[in-house]
């Protein structure tokens, strides 16, 4: 009974939040409830939100201040290089911009934090995303699979959590996996081609111009000026005219809602990019540099816990750039949005987490797909392992799966004679989709600050991630490491 109600609370959420009847965070928090008094255990709900919360806590601390840091990094110019040297890229063309939102989450996925990879590259990228009207579930899918082949590093998480459960040694589980994974990560460049044609289908190349049809993309300063500079003029003083050479503004296809999901474009998305905003620090950017790269150097070698690290960070990043005490506050108020909604979101899915362990549900779930394996699979339990991983690591936390189910594989394969070391780097195959789990905290700072539904996003992310978790595991088959 718990198993079949399980898979039914899980899957009301999805669909209840996927057609938009409610909420992610009252879902979060409703359906668990619900079903911990039909499963008969309500009175014991208040300790199994209180565990999940006390479970997670530590993980809305570090999402409240690492919100903070970066936010005052953006604020004070330290990313706008980054910025101005994605534009030059991109050149306004929405291949290259897609392509673009791939390149810079896999390389800020080498710090092994998601929402540190999400902040920047959506406060990067949602300017260019909103002027050039792009479907900003675009910008969002993307970004999770791109961390989520990514989250695969050693000191990612899911590498190590397997290499604790099975007592092996984490870089025997990674190193031999790179090249399934490159191919991963190279199907996510890809899928990122394919988005951004079907983008530059349905709107075109933006070019200037006053008359007639415009096929040239715009020289580098020219697409700088109409990306950066808000309500910069054209030739003579006349405002420069946005014009597209193919396609047109309207909806996109059936799974990809249009651009701004519920927020005009306009030029309000640039603000972030105003040359001229008086929160810049010029004088303190070599500063703020060294302390990022610090800080990320220490979260890396886990020198303190990651919340202390992003605790220190923030108050000191406010004291330096910002003496005054009106000014820290006036910093802490603009980020203040978004640190209520994803610490909200965090403690939510507390509920949901701390009801489905709570109650049993996960347990009997994971037990149930494991006995129902053949026998006359046993031999290819590393491949079975990888395939389950697609969905069990989106229907529950990578704790859950990596302390809970894999050694339950292990074992069954090694009454077949296959090796722990295969069955723990199989399991790392679906960490794709993972990344765009209800459960992973990150994925709401992601869609919290692209101004993206969560729906929205799970529709369309879905089976894009799915697909580059299924390409590492016949990428590990052709190579012989699964």
């Amino acid at each position: 009974m718990l198993t079949i109600l399980g898979f039914v609370m899980i899957a009301a959420f999805l669909v209840l939040i996927m057609m938009k009847k409610m909420s992610p965070m009252a879902a979060l928090v409703l359906i668990p409830a619900l079903f911990c008094v039909l499963v008969g255990q309500g009175a014991h709900l208040g300790d199994y939100v209180l565990k999940g919360i006390g479970d997670l806590a530590p993980t809305a601390a570090m999402l409240m201040f690492a919100i903070i840091y970066f936010g005052v990094m953006i604020d004070v110019g330290l990313f706008d290089p980054i910025v101005r040297g994605i534009l030059k890229f991109c050149k306004a063309d929405p291949v290259r911009v897609v392509v673009g939102t791939a390149l810079l989450a896999a390389i800020v996925s080498l710090d092994g934090d998601g929402s540190t990879t999400f902040m920047i590259t959506v406060s990067a990228l949602y300017p260019l995303y909103k002027r050039l009207k792009m479907s900003l579930v675009v910008m969002t899918g993307v970004a999770a699979t791109a961390n989520g082949v990514m989250n695969t590093l050693p000191w990612g998480g899911p590498t190590a959590r397997a290499a604790t459960a099975l007592k092996l040694d984490a870089g025997d589980i990674f190193v031999p996996m790179i090249p399934a994974l490159a191919v991963g990560l190279v199907a996510v460049f890809a899928l990122a081609y394919v988005l951004g044609r079907r983008e530059r289908k349905r709107l075109g190349v933006l070019t200037l111009g006053d008359t007639g049809p415009v096929t040239e993309t715009l020289p580098e300063k020219e697409t700088e000026q109409v990306l950066v500079g808000a309500g910069s003029g054209g030739t003579g003083g006349a405002p420069a005219e946005a014009r597209r050479t193919t396609g047109g503004a309207g909806t996109g296809s059936d799974d990809e809602p249009a651009a701004g999901s519920g927020e005009p474009a306009g030029d309000d998305g640039l603000q972030v990019l105003d040359p001229q905003r008086a929160t810049l620090r010029p004088k303190l950017y070599w500063f703020n540099a060294a302390l990022t790269v610090a800080l990320l150097t220490l979260l890396i070698l886990q020198a303190l816990p990651i919340p202390v690290l992003f605790l220190l960070g923030a108050a000191l990043a406010l004291t330096v750039n910002f003496p005054h005490m009106k000014d820290q506050k006036a910093r802490v108020a603009a980020h203040a949005e978004n640190v209520l909604n994803v610490s909200g979101m965090v403690f939510a899915a507390a509920v949901f987490t701390g009801v489905l362990t709570g109650t049993g549900m996960v347990e009997h779930m994971a037990r149930w797909l494991v006995s129902g394996i053949p026998d006359a699979l046993g031999p290819h339990m590393g491949i079975v392992t990888g395939i389950l991983s697609i969905p069990l690591t989106y229907f529950m936390s990578n704790d859950g799966f990596y302390f809970g189910i894999v050694p339950i594989l292990a074992e069954a394969g090694a009454a077949h004679g296959v090796a722990p070391i295969e069955i723990a780097r199989a399991s790392l195959v679906g960490q794709a989709l993972h990344m765009s789990s209800p459960l992973v905290p990150a994925v709401y700072v992601l869609v919290g600050m692209a101004k993206v539904e969560f729906g929205d996003h799970t529709k369309f992310t879905v089976k894009w991630a799915a697909l580059t978790s299924l390409v590492v595991l016949c990428a590990g088959v052709l190579f012989g490491i699964l």
